[in-house]
């Protein structure tokens, strides 16, 4: 066994044996995220590496620990990527292993897919200090319950992932983004219309930068896929509407910004309690009345926003009401350590199915304790 995969092996087995909490940590860049942060820390950074790569098969694996930056960098090599697009936020590295724990997807997530469906197979270390092999490095090696798969935004809470097998694929030949200026509700409806068409939407972000009175408010789409097809679609989109077509590396640096909500909407000082609220819901989910300044990606299915916790209660209402949930991303009073009754409550049934895979998996409740729900 790997020199650090054994120490890692022996902390878990230590601190199952003293019922000793331990907290999951990579490059520490999402620990403002999920809710607790308590335990001994358990670091994961040392074991990293690429453990293989296969250009021509789309797969690659990697140690939890390598640097998430370390693997684009081997992809964009080869004229590949991770298509869901993990964001990064403040100046940490993020890891690997980080990625598929919170389960974050970026800009691209709506068009073709989330980190869930890029993930094959992993490798973990349960609370027994057991390694168990989940998956494989072929889709069609899955068979029976995805175990791998479960893993995703499980927030560390069910084991240590050690190592990961990705489906990666090719860099699209073509790129565009167009900008039209339009207000939300229009925006979606515009949306919905292009949704309905044989056109490579890639990705869309409607925004306005910040609340003064006669901002332009404007939706911006991404477009991939074959040259033919992207340029076909710019002229087909610009006559349907007044709209403007950016230059690619400007607006390369703006979906990178989405990415890792570091766009004005995100950075501009707010009120010191408003928190960063995320509303997930379906992508026909109509503008909700709601008196906070929005920004919307993933086509209307993601819609963030600034409003204070006390909200909680009037966002979650109008999440549901449409199908959806609403989730504080960041928390006002403290960006580094979360907070409580982040995530929207369980159902009863789902809830027991949480305390089962907890308990199977984790039976001494070591791993990340409360970071998901505070008594799970």
């Amino acid at each position: 066994m790997d020199t650090e995969l054994q120490h890692i092996t022996d902390q878990i087995n230590t601190a199952a044996a003293q019922h000793t909490p331990l907290r999951i940590r990579g490059g520490g860049s999402k620990d403002f995220y999920g809710e607790a942060l308590q335990g001994e820390l358990l670091d994961t950074t040392a074991y990293r590496g690429i453990v293989s790569y296969e250009p021509s098969e789309l797969v690659v694996t990697v140690r939890a620990g390598t640097p998430l930056a370390e693997l684009e960098a081997a992809l964009t090599e080869k004229g590949q990527c991770l298509a869901f697009e993990p964001p990064r936020f403040g100046p940490a590295n993020g890891t690997c292993g980080g990625m598929v724990a919170a389960g974050l997807s970026g800009p691209a997530r709506a068009s073709v897919g989330g980190v869930r469906d890029y993930v094959l197979g992993v490798q973990l270390i349960n609370g027994r200090g057991e390694q168990l092999i989940f998956g494989g490095q072929v889709m069609k090696n899955v068979a029976g319950y995805d175990v791998s798969r479960l893993m995703v935004g499980a927030m560390g809470t069910l084991g240590l992932l050690t190592d990961i097998s990705l489906k990666v694929l090719p860099v699209a030949p073509a790129e565009a983004t167009l900008v039209f200026e339009l207000d939300q509700a229009s925006a979606l409806a515009q949306l919905h219309r292009w949704g309905a068409q044989p056109l490579p939407l890639n990705a869309s972000c409607w925004v306005r930068d910040d609340t003064a009175p006669n901002t332009p408010e404007l939706l911006f789409v991404r477009l991939r896929g074959a040259i033919a097809a992207v340029e076909s679609a710019c002229t087909r989109m610009l006559t349907e509407g007044p709209g403007n077509r950016m230059d690619n590396t400007q607006a390369g640096s703006d979906w990178s910004a989405c990415r890792d909500l570091k766009l004005p909407f995100f950075t501009t000082p707010a009120a010191e309690s408003m928190a960063l609220w995320r509303l997930s819901l379906p992508q026909t989910a109509p503008m909700l009345d709601l008196p906070w300044p929005q920004l919307v990606e993933w086509h209307g299915g993601q819609r963030w926003l600034r409003a204070p916790e006390s909200a909680r209660e009037q966002l979650r209402q109008a999440a549901s009401a449409v199908g959806g949930s609403a989730s504080v991303f960041m928390a006002a009073s403290d960006a580094t350590t979360g907070t409580k009754n982040c995530f929207s409550p369980l159902s009863p049934a789902i809830e027991q199915i949480h305390r089962r895979l907890k308990a199977e998996f984790d039976p001494a409740g070591i791993f990340n304790p409360g970071r998901l729900y505070a008594d799970i």
